[in-house]
C-alpha cells in the first residue's frame, strides 16, 4: 500500500505546478514550525511557558501582532526592528526560520526529485521523520549555543524516537525489514556513543578538565538511533571536521589564540554532521569508496 501511494505521489508531482506548490508549501510549513522553536530556545531553558504570556517584545513587553509574527516576511517588513518601542530584532530569529524552511523543503525534495540534488532517494514516510530530526537539531543547537547545554528532549528523547522511527520505516538503517532496522538502531545507539563516552573519560583524566560534555554523547546515540552505527560515526567525523575547521578560521581570525580557547559548544557541529549523513552521507560515503576502489586499481 505504501508503495503504492509513493508512486501515486511521485507521479503527482512530476507536474510542474504541483511541484512548486509542495515545495514551497515544504519551506512555509518549515519556517512556522522554526517560529515556535524561537520562541522554544528562549523560553524553556529560563524556566518559562511556550504558551502564556503571548509572543511580545522582550524589551518594552508590547505583544505582537499575528500580522507582525509572519516568519521572515515581519522582520522583513519591519526592517528587523519592534513595532512599539523600535529597539532591533535580533538576525537570529529571521535565519532560524530560513533554516528551518530550507530543511524541511530539502527533506520534501529527497523524497522527490532525490537525483536533481544528488541525493540518495528516501520514502514518503521518511519526511516526517526528517522534519522531526531537523526541528530537533535546530532547538538544541541553539540552546547549546547560548547555554552549554543540549536539552535531553532533544537527545534522550531523540533516542526514543530514532527507534521507533527505524521500525516503521526501516529505509532509515537501509534496511526493508523493521526487526533488522531495530538491531541496527540499537547498536547506533549504543556503539559509537558508547565508545565516545569512553574517549571522552580517558581525555578528562589526561586533561585534568570536562573534555566531553555528556549531552554530546546522548546526542550522537540519538543519531545513531536514527541512522545506525555508520550515520553515528559519520555525523561525530563530520562534527569533528567542522569544529576543528571553526577552531582554525578563529585563530586565523584572530579572535583567539592556541592555548587560549574557550569552552564551545559541540552540539551544533555534531548536528550539522547528522544533517549532513540524513541528506548526503550514503551517497558521499558511497562516492569515497569508489574513489578509494579506483585509486587502488592504481
Amino acid at each position: 500500500m505504501t508503495g503504492w501511494l509513493e508512486e501515486q505521489v511521485r507521479a503527482l508531482l512530476y507536474s510542474p505546478e504541483c511541484a512548486t506548490l509542495a515545495f514551497v508549501w515544504s519551506f512555509f510549513f518549515g519556517t512556522c514550525i522554526a517560529s515556535f522553536l524561537n520562541v522554544c530556545i528562549w523560553r524553556v531553558p529560563r524556566g518559562e511557558s511556550v504558551s502564556k504570556p503571548a509572543s511580545h517584545c522582550p524589551r518594552c513587553g508590547a505583544r505582537i501582532k499575528w500580522y507582525q509574527n509572519i516568519p521572515l516576511f515581519s522582520w522583513i517588513l519591519l526592517r528587523g526592528r519592534c513595532a512599539s518601542c523600535k529597539c532591533r530584532i535580533s538576525l537570529r530569529y529571521p535565519f532560524v526560520e530560513l533554516l528551518g524552511g530550507v530543511l524541511f523543503a530539502g527533506a520534501w525534495m529527497k523524497f522527490a526529485f532525490p537525483a536533481a540534488l544528488g541525493m540518495a532517494p528516501s520514502p514518503l514516510a521518511a519526511v516526517p521523520v526528517l522534519w522531526l530530526v531537523s526541528a530537533g537539531l535546530i532547538y538544541g543547537s541553539f540552546v547549546d549555543i547560548d547555554h552549554f547545554w543540549l536539552p535531553d528532549a532533544v537527545t534522550l528523547g531523540g533516542v526514543a524516537a530514532g527507534g521507533a522511527a527505524s521500525l516503521l520505516v526501516p529505509e532509515l538503517q537501509g534496511e526493508t525489514v523493521w526487526w533488522r532496522a531495530g538491531i541496527w538502531s540499537f547498536a547506533g545507539a549504543f556503539g559509537v556513543s558508547s565508545i565516545l563516552w569512553l574517549f571522552g573519560r580517558i581525555c578528562t583524566r589526561v586533561f585534568r578538565r570536562e573534555a566531553l560534555g555528556f549531552g554530546d554523547v546522548k546526542l550522537v546515540a540519538a543519531a545513531g538511533a536514527f541512522f545506525g552505527p555508520l550515520g553515528a560515526f559519520f555525523s561525530l567525523a563530520a562534527g569533528a571536521l567542522a569544529g576543528s575547521l571553526a577552531a582554525a578560521a578563529m585563530l586565523l581570525l584572530g579572535k583567539t589564540r592556541l592555548g587560549e580557547f574557550k569552552e564551545i559548544p559541540f552540539g551544533p557541529y555534531i548536528a550539522a554532521g547528522i544533517l549532513a549523513w540524513a541528506f548526503y552521507g550514503p551517497v558521499a560515503v558511497d562516492a569515497y569508496c569508489r574513489w578509494i576502489l579506483q585509486g587502488a586499481a592504481f
